[in-house]
C-alpha cells in the first residue's frame, strides 16, 4: 500500500518547496473549517497533502485551531500517515536552540479545547499509551539523517494552553515532571489522529529555553521568530526527504490504523445518527 503523508507545518512552515502539481484546495469539514486551504500534490512520487496549523499568515492561536477539523480533513484526503512540524521550547540544557526533537510521549496541560470526535451518543476510548508511530518515527529518523540534520530521540512534549509563555515556576515544576520540551499545539492533535486511526509522528524545532535556564532570559518572540526562520529550510528538507524512507505496510505494525477495533462502547441502537453522520471520515472504517 503506498502511503498519502500528510504534513501539519507549525510556526515558521507555511509551506513546502517541491510539490509537483501544487493545488490548494478547500475542504469541507462536518467539524468546521481547517485552519487554511490544503496544499495537495506529489513530493518524489508520492501523494502528499499540506496543512498549515495555524494558517496562512499564522491567523490561529493555539487554542483556536480547529484541531478536530484539521484531522478529518486530512482524513478525507486519504492521507494514511501525518508528520506534525512545530516550534516548542527546550527543558533540558541539551536540547539546545536550533535543535530538531522527534516527540514520542505527551503531558496534555491544555484545558480549552475540543479533545475527542467522540460523545455523548457515540462513546469511545483509544489507547495512547504510545501517542505517536514508530515505524512512521523511524522513516522520520532515516530522511534527517539523509537530510543533514541531527535529530534527538525519544523526547516528552508537555502541552501547555497558552498563548502566553510559562512563568518560571511552571517552567521548573515541568522540569521536575521529566518533560523534555515544551508546546502549545502537540495535543490534542495527537490524541485525535490516534481516534482517526493515522499514523502520526511529531518532529519538535527548539526555539528557547522557555524560562528556566539560568543563562538565558525570559522566551522573546523576536528570538522565537529569528530561530524558526533559521530552522525553516531545515524542516522542508526533512519533509523532501520523508517519501523516500516511508513505506506503508498493511496493517501498520504499530496498530494505528487499527485503534478503533475495541474502542466503540455505546450498543449499536443508542448511537446517536447525528454524530455518527459527522463521523463518516474518521471512524467509517468501524460504523
Amino acid at each position: 500500500m503506498s502511503p498519502i503523508i500528510g504534513v501539519i507545518g507549525g510556526s515558521g512552515v507555511y509551506e513546502i518547496n517541491g510539490i509537483e502539481a501544487p493545488q490548494w484546495v478547500t475542504i469541507d469539514t462536518p467539524w468546521g473549517a481547517p485552519s487554511d486551504e490544503v496544499l495537495t500534490g506529489t513530493l518524489n512520487g508520492t501523494a502528499m497533502a499540506f496543512l498549515p496549523r495555524h494558517g496562512r499568515g499564522h491567523v490561529h492561536s493555539p487554542t483556536s485551531v480547529p484541531y478536530r477539523a484539521n484531522i478529518d480533513a486530512l482524513k478525507r484526503l486519504g492521507c494514511t500517515d501525518i508528520l506534525a512540524v512545530s516550534a516548542v521550547g527546550s527543558l533540558r540544557s541539551d536540547y539546545e536552540p536550533g535543535d530538531f526533537v522527534l516527540v514520542d510521549q505527551y503531558i496534555d496541560r491544555t484545558f480549552a479545547r475540543e479533545k475527542s470526535f467522540f460523545g455523548q451518543g457515540c462513546v469511545a476510548h483509544v489507547s495512547v499509551a504510545h501517542p505517536t508511530c514508530a515505524r512512521l518515527g523511524e522513516a522520520i529518523t532515516q530522511a534527517a539523517a539523509a537530510a543533514g540534520i541531527a535529530l534527538h530521540q525519544g523526547a516528552t512534549y508537555l502541552a501547555m494552553e497558552g498563548p502566553q509563555f510559562s512563568t518560571l515556576a511552571e517552567s521548573r515544576l515541568y522540569r521536575q515532571w521529566g518533560a523534555d520540551v515544551i508546546g502549545m499545539t502537540g495535543m490534542p492533535e495527537a490524541k485525535l489522529a490516534r481516534e482517526a486511526e493515522m499514523c502520526y509522528a511529531s518532529v519538535a524545532m527548539v526555539t528557547d529555553y522557555d524560562c528556566w535556564h539560568e543563562g538565558h532570559g525570559a522566551v522573546d518572540v523576536a528570538q522565537v521568530i529569528a530561530t524558526l526562520t533559521a530552522n525553516a529550510t531545515q524542516a522542508r528538507s526533512l519533509v523532501t526527504a520523508l517519501p523516500r524512507h516511508l513505506t506503508r505496510p498493511e496493517p501498520c505494525p504499530c496498530g494505528c490504523d487499527r485503534a478503533l477495533t475495541f474502542a466503540i462502547m455505546t450498543a449499536p441502537a443508542k448511537r446517536a445518527p447525528d454524530l455518527l453522520a459527522k463521523l463518516d471520515a474518521v471512524a467509517g472504517r468501524v460504523l
